[in-house]
């Protein structure tokens, strides 16, 4: 079984910054990918970032060049670095871990990031 716990979300101003954590325990294959999707009220679920056990990232075009995704694969921790922050930014942010190999993926329970005009 997998578990992921979701930090670092809280209230900030346009402008500001958060830095997201992901910590994932259990079973972990070592050819995975981790991601960050978003989801605001009313609205689906959408893919932000991810990046692979290789380092390979992949970024939604609206926050290139204010997100950046990173990992540290021996401890099977995700961040998301979340500059410059825009009220459009506001939802609930969740990890996502996928195992291509199996088919399998799971997510965190999700962190609130709320950004005040």
């Amino acid at each position: 079984q997998v578990q992921l716990v979701e930090s670092g979300g809280g209230l900030v101003q346009a402008g500001g910054s958060l830095r997201l954590s992901c910590a994932a325990s259990g079973t972990i294959f070592s050819v995975n990918t981790m991601a960050w999707y978003c989801q605001a009220p009313g609205k689906q679920r959408d893919l932000v970032a991810l990046i692979t056990t290789g380092g390979t990232t992949n970024y939604i075009d609206s926050v290139k060049g204010r997100f950046t995704i990173s990992r540290d694969s021996a401890k099977n921790i995700c961040y998301l670095q979340m500059n410059s922050l825009k009220p459009e930014d506001t939802a609930v942010y969740y990890c996502n871990l996928y195992f291509a190999a199996v088919g399998a993926d799971y997510w965190g329970q999700g962190t609130q990031v709320t950004v005040s005009s």
